[in-house]
């Protein structure tokens, strides 16, 4: 009798308990397991999570039709975005590149800080400003909103010989500019290169007085190419870029900017020539 009391008891214990879990279970029910679209766009999971690089190409504003976008990478690299969204690379290589995939490259053979054996097989067009059989580059591509040609000129080997053709100026016409880089100017330019040149909007020109063009030449290039914009580039430190700039303020004015990136247009180039400085060697 004892024992079915015991029994009965235990019975009564095991259903109150199974009830109440019962009841539990009704108040607070487990919440579904979360789909991973939710997950993604909950702040709570999103907040508790570490934030996101983001580069910073994809957080600059869109380019308007008119406009170029010119950041300066470092040494001879240059890194042109137009508005339909093509980046170009100047004097692409394997130690100063941007950090974007660029669409065009532009190379030139006097160094190896200016060309690479190595480009990227996702990029799109490899304009090398030399031929391997002494020839002049000649390139003339038109891809989208952009227009590539280059003229050649000389440069000095290690040896102190000439090699013909060995250095291309690049002309980047976008947006209704026309943007020429230098590359390894090593010489004056002649009429003919002048000429096929044409007057230019902006320019980006090696400035140390040394490696390439000795100061008193690049001051006389500068000059002949009439741009509006004047960018010093190959500078190497800050001695060589105020002695180019010393010279430059005896007939230009000098602005300083202090990022490496700005956007230019035809209504927004300066009235005058003048030289803008970016931060970066």
């Amino acid at each position: 009798m004892r024992r079915g009391f015991r029994l009965a008891a235990l019975v009564m214990t095991a259903f109150a308990a199974a009830c109440l879990a019962s009841r539990a279970g009704a108040q607070t029910p487990a919440p579904p397991a979360a789909k991973p679209e939710m997950r993604e766009n909950c702040p709570g999971f999103v907040a508790s999570r570490a934030p996101r690089a983001t580069p910073a190409a994809l957080r600059l504003a869109a380019l308007a039709a008119g406009e170029v976008r010119l950041t300066y990478v470092g040494h001879a690299t240059f890194l042109i975005e137009s508005p339909e969204g093509v980046r170009i690379a100047t004097d692409y290589n394997d130690y100063v590149r941007p950090r974007v995939l660029p669409d065009i490259v532009t190379m030139n053979h006097a160094h190896s800080t200016h060309y690479t054996d190595r480009p990227d097989p996702g990029i799109k067009f490899v304009l090398r400003g030399w031929r391997e059989d002494g020839k002049a580059a000649g390139h003339d591509v038109a891809f989208k909103d952009v227009h590539v040609r280059s003229v050649s000129t000389n440069i000095r080997t290690w040896a102190g010989e000439t090699e013909r053709y060995g250095n291309s100026i690049f002309v980047f016409e976008i947006g209704g500019l026309c943007i020429a880089h230098l590359g390894h100017l090593h010489h004056t330019l002649t009429q003919s290169q002048l000429d096929e040149l044409g007057r230019m909007d902006v320019v980006m020109a090696p400035v140390d007085g040394s490696y390439t063009l000795d100061l008193d030449g690049m001051v006389e290039v500068l000059q002949s190419l009439h741009a509006q914009m004047i960018i010093p580039m190959h500078v190497f430190n800050a001695f060589t870029l105020e002695r180019f700039l010393t010279r430059m303020r005896q007939t230009y004015p000098v602005e300083m900017h202090s990022t490496p990136s700005l956007v230019v247009s035809k209504t927004t180039l300066p009235s005058s020539p003048t030289v803008v400085v970016l931060p970066g060697h």
